[in-house]
């Protein structure tokens, strides 16, 4: 069984690499100059553009034909149930804003899940040219390069990520909950896309992250990557990450941001 999990595991993510690498080539290379909004979701703020239609067709095609019998959850409205116990979790362009204005920030996320758990991750940022992995009980990995988590700093230096929701009571929450907390910690950044932020702690490149109101999509396969570099995920204290609330951060910082964040009131508008 152990032998047959593995060769799954490492079908899965030779799958999730290609269609990850052909959206975000599509992504890249396809924008129009004259890109817009093609609709809205939440409020008026919260943009789809065609193109993030363009790359959910792209991936939902392909994985339906590499794996017909599997089950997707795509941000974009592609949802079916599949046969298979796999499912994919896919988000099209993760920082769709970003992807808008012109700004670097965004990323094609894929993650495929077995009985409900996320067993592969794939994060393609193509303006950074790079794409981060993880197979659960594997590590994570940047091309070649095993990703870790940064060593844990005292509170007061650490440097964490965090994003706002696109919901006015949401947003006036969450920034009162910056405003206590920025004065507490080394800095505190906004990158506007969750998948990018959760591999940055992979990275070493933020201490932790945090943000309230997220999708399934939007940190299925960035929290798989964290964990895979050691870092600690989950949401407020006892649950796992979910929309209420998504932690990571290395062992030492975790527990006491996600102290402070349950006292800040974070997992609530």
């Amino acid at each position: 069984m152990t032998d047959a999990l593995n060769a799954l595991k490492d079908e899965l993510l030779a799958v999730a690499l290609e269609a990850a690498d052909r959206a975000g080539a599509l992504l890249r290379d396809g924008r129009p100059a004259d890109l817009g909004v093609a609709a809205t979701k939440t409020s008026p703020i919260d943009v789809v553009t065609e193109m993030d239609i363009a790359a959910e067709k792209l991936i939902t095609g392909f994985l339906a034909e590499r794996r017909p019998h599997d089950g997707l959850l795509g941000e974009e409205g592609a949802s079916t149930e599949g046969t298979s116990g796999v499912r994919w979790v896919i988000d099209p362009i993760d920082g769709t804003v970003n992807y808008l204005y012109g700004l670097p920030s965004w990323a094609v996320s894929i993650a495929a899940e077995i009985d409900g758990e996320a067993v592969v991750g794939v994060v393609a940022a193509p303006m950074r040219g790079e794409t981060y992995r993880a197979v659960r009980g594997r590590g994570a990995f940047e091309g070649e390069r095993r990703l870790r988590c940064r060593p844990a700093p005292v509170f007061s230096q650490a440097l964490v990520g965090t994003g706002f929701g696109y919901l006015t009571a949401r947003r006036a929450a969450q920034a009162e909950v910056v405003r206590a907390l920025l004065p507490e910690v080394r800095d505190i950044r906004r990158g506007g896309s969750a998948a990018i932020d959760l591999c940055d702690v992979a990275c070493g490149r933020l201490d932790g992250y945090y943000e309230r109101g997220l999708n399934p999509w939007d940190y299925a396969a960035g929290a798989l990557i964290a964990h895979e570099s050691g870092a600690l995920t989950g949401g407020r204290p006892g649950a796992p990450a979910s929309g209420e609330l998504t932690i990571a951060a290395a062992t030492g910082l975790f527990e006491p941001l996600q102290a402070r964040l349950e006292e800040l009131g974070a997992w609530h508008d």
